[in-house]
Formats: C-alpha cells, structure tokens, sequence
C-alpha cells in the first residue's frame, strides 16, 4: 500500500496511530481504496513502514469500527462499503474518467469486439553458447516463482474468447487499462482512471510516444532533461526519437532540483527515476518530489516519471509516486512489467494527466501507429492481473530479493575502496571503484571466468565525465549461482585493488 495514503512523518505533532488512521480514512474516501479491497496484513503493513505492529491493530480497529474497514476472524481484513447516512458515504467514490480522454480510446474495447539494460560485450570465458555461464547484467528478474497455473490459465483464457476481426483499440484493452488502473490505485495510490492509462510495447514504447507527442506540440525537436549517470536505453531512445537530452546531475538521493533550475534553458520535459534512481539507487524525499513539481509548474514542463523498481522497497517506508502528487496535470507516469514479471512478454503502459493537448498528440499518433501490443497478449496480462497472481507474485519475489541483497552486502560490503551501494531497493547494487582503469581490470577478469556485469560508465549521459564502477543484478541467478558471481566479483576487486 505504497503511495500518499499512508507516508509516515515522524517529525509530526500527530502520533503515528492517528496518522495511520487519518491517511486510510483519506484513501477510502478518495476511492484510492475500493470497497471489498483487502487491506495488507498488521505484520507487513507495520513492516513496511517501519512502525508497530500494535499501532496497525489499533488503527484497523479503530476504522473498522467506524465502519470504513471489515474484520473477520480467519480472512483477510477489506474495505467495507459504506452504508448510505454514514459520513463518508458521499465522499467515497471510484475515480470518474476525465472528461477530456480522447474518442480514440472510447471504440469498441471488449476482446470479442524495458527496461533494456546495457550489455556487456561478449564473454571469452563463456560456455560454448557463447552467453556468460553466471548472468548478472542488470535487469534481470527472476521468474522461477511465477504462478505457472495462474500464467496459463490467463493465456487459456485469451485463447477461448471470440477472434475480432479488427485491431487492439489505439490506447489497449479496456479490461486491461481497467486492470492496471487497479494495479497502480492499489500497489502505488495513484488515483488514475482506465482513460488514463495506454497500453504500451514496454517501456522503450512508450518513451517514444511521449517524445513523439512534445515534438508536434513544441513544433521542433522537444527538450528533455535526462539524470546523469542515468537509463542509457532510455535516453537513447528519446534521441532516436529526435528529441534533446541535456543532463542533469544526480546526488545520493536522485536527481538534483537546483542543478534542474540552473540549467541555461529550461526544457520542455524532465524525465526522472524518483523511486529508485538507476542506476545509483537514491529515492528522491518527498520534500524534493514537491520542488521538482514546482520547478516543472514554473516552466511549464512535463514530468515523465519512470517508476522504475518501485515495488521493490527494502529499506524504509514506501514514499508516494510523483502521479500521485501532482496537481497540475504535469506527471506522465510510466511502466512495466518487466522487472515485476518478466521483459519477455513486453508489456508496459502510460497514466496521462488530465492535460487535453498531450492526450490529443498520442491519440493521433496511435491513430497513425495502432498499438504494438496483440490483443491476445492484452487479454491474457488482464486475466493474470484480475486473478491476484501479480499480486501475490510481487510479495515472494519481494522477499527472495531482499534475502539475495543480504547476500551481496555479506559477501561485499565493506571492501576497501569499493564502496557498496545502489540496494535500498530494486533488483541491482553498485560498487565504486578507484579510477577507470580498475573497473576496466575487474570486468575483463570477469569476463574471462563467465561472470557478466555492466560497466558503471555506461550509464554516463555525459562524455568525458563517467563514473567508475561496476553494475550488476542479484535477482535472476538461484542462490548458488549467486554466491559463486559474488565470490568472483569479490576477488577481482581485491585483486585489482
């Protein structure tokens, strides 16, 4: 339950009870909270935020009885529905779509009518197959826990409804976009409608959508900000596209506002990683997320947010996405499922803001470029979405990752000069390293023992200025492939130290 329903300030007056029950009393009339949702249990809810378990109990009793949450012995606790004369019972509502979405995304929508990561070149001590024997470029997820009955009975599902004789509606499946609007309402406290979101091929598509539309809009090549070291896909993408890139520098935690606000010219577009900034790892304080959509307000700049391994937390309380705080119709929020399930099937989407001239651009361009998504994929990420099975496959992914990022920081935490970071979250951890050289030293060694990692450089958006150090995932690798990459990665750093 991440997002604005439930940001603990322990600096506040309020205690952190009231706080608790203030912010889901809020959520459940807002409609971020729907009746009949279950709620996370008092074990990870008090886990997550990093508070008392006895102050969730006593926050869920309180609201349950004041009618907003149902709590049956033996079943999870849920959402009740508000009785007509209860307080609330007018305030509480689904959120209503936006009455500028575009009629290209109202046809006939029923099924019957990436992050790309850099890659290392290849590895002369690989197996014969000419792959690394341990793969540990960054971006890997894993999929040994996916739900494989839930996978194929969604994909059985797809297969059995009727075959329309015409192409995917311009902005996706309306059960789809109905879905991940739950998703996102749910797992982030975005209070997003099915209008709002686009079905897109990944997230490479739908950066290309929103660079696309700033071009028609700003009538020439669109400016937009890039985090320095930052996505290297991302920003090549928005320059094949056209667009410029100018950089941004980042600090320990993400990317810097005043170095935005300095910048010679101010650009059309900021696209920025808030959650958990790749590749470094800060997450921007919600402090910083207010200035940045102040700074965007006052240039009257678009927002992209890549809410990239926000579903990943593992030190600290989940902070609120930037959608979820902007009132100015600025933020495009983009994702994937990519590194919640796997890049293999391509599938990501964007939440537009109630901002008519930019739904009208990418509605005109998916008129002339019809989604890349098969309706039969569509379908079938629907069904998989409904049955609760991204769901319950983010909570044990989300502990099998945090199991494998104890053992990076046992095997390399604390290495002289190769300071460890990057692993507050997400799927991937940084070592620094002296100087360009080393790094260099340390991924050729690796190399030749099989071992693939990135190069902290390649994530440079600036020549001539790249950071040394080594990128690399712990997700995908079971645990003894790991404990044999992280051994090896340990040596070589010793060695060339």
């Amino acid at each position: 339950m991440d997002g604005p329903i439930l940001v603990i300030d322990r600096d506040a007056a309020l205690p952190i009870g009231v706080q608790l029950v203030d912010g889901l009393r809020r959520g459940i009339l807002a409609g971020i909270l729907r009746p009949d949702d279950p709620v996370p249990s008092t074990r990870v809810l008090a886990a997550e935020l990093g508070v008392s378990r006895s102050a969730v109990v006593a926050a869920y009793e309180q609201l349950a009885g004041e009618g907003y949450l149902e709590m049956r012995q033996g079943a999870p606790t849920r959402v009740a529905a508000l009785e007509r004369g209860h307080p609330g019972a007018v305030a509480a509502h689904r959120p209503e779509s936006r009455p500028d979405a575009p009629d290209a995304a109202k046809r006939r929508e029923s099924s019957a009518q990436a992050h790309a990561e850099p890659r290392s070149r290849p590895l002369e001590g690989s197996t014969g197959g000419g792959g690394p024997r341990i793969d540990l470029l960054p971006g890997r997820p894993s999929t040994a826990r996916i739900d494989t009955r839930a996978w194929r009975s969604a994909w059985r599902h797809a297969a059995s409804l009727d075959i329309p004789s015409e192409s995917p509606p311009a902005f996706g499946v309306a059960a789809l976009r109905e879905q991940v609007a739950d998703h996102l309402r749910q797992a982030r406290g975005v209070a997003c409608a099915a209008d709002d979101v686009v079905v897109t091929a990944g997230t490479s598509e739908a950066l290309s959508l929103v660079a696309f539309a700033l071009a028609s809009l700003v009538g020439g090549d669109p400016a937009i900000a890039v985090e320095h070291p930052g996505y290297p896909s991302a920003r090549r993408t928005l320059e094949r596209r056209g667009a410029r890139t100018p950089p941004v520098a980042v600090d320990a935690d993400g990317i810097m506002v005043e170095a935005l606000r300095r910048m010679p010219q101010a650009p059309h577009a900021v696209m920025v990683t808030p959650s958990h900034q790749y590749p470094l790892g800060g997450r921007l304080p919600v402090a910083a997320r207010l200035e940045l959509l102040a700074q965007a307000s006052d240039v009257d700049a678009v927002v992209i947010e890549d809410d990239y391994d926000s579903e990943f937390r593992h030190l600290g309380p989940p902070l609120p996405a930037l959608a979820s705080l902007d009132d100015g119709g600025r933020v495009v929020l983009v994702g994937s499922f990519s590194k919640v399930l796997t890049p293999w099937i391509r599938l990501g989407y964007l939440v537009l803001p109630p901002n008519a001239a930019l739904r009208a651009a990418i509605a005109a361009i998916r008129d002339d470029e019809p989604c890349p998504v098969p309706g039969p994929a569509q379908d079938a990420a629907a069904a998989l979405l409904a049955s609760g099975a991204v769901r319950r496959h983010i909570a044990v992914t989300r502990r099998d990752y945090a199991h494998r990022r104890r053992l990076v920081i046992e095997a390399l935490g604390g290495l002289p000069g190769a300071p460890l970071s990057g692993l507050d979250g997400g799927l991937h951890a940084v070592i620094g390293l002296p100087d360009a050289t080393t790094a260099d030293v340390v991924v050729a060694r690796l190399a030749a023992q099989g071992v693939a990692v990135a190069q902290l450089a390649e994530y440079s958006a600036v020549p001539g200025d790249e950071p040394a150090g080594i990128v690399f995932g712990y997700a995908g690798p079971g645990d003894t492939l790991l404990a044999e990459g992280l051994a090896r990665i340990r040596d070589a750093i010793i060695a060339a130290t």
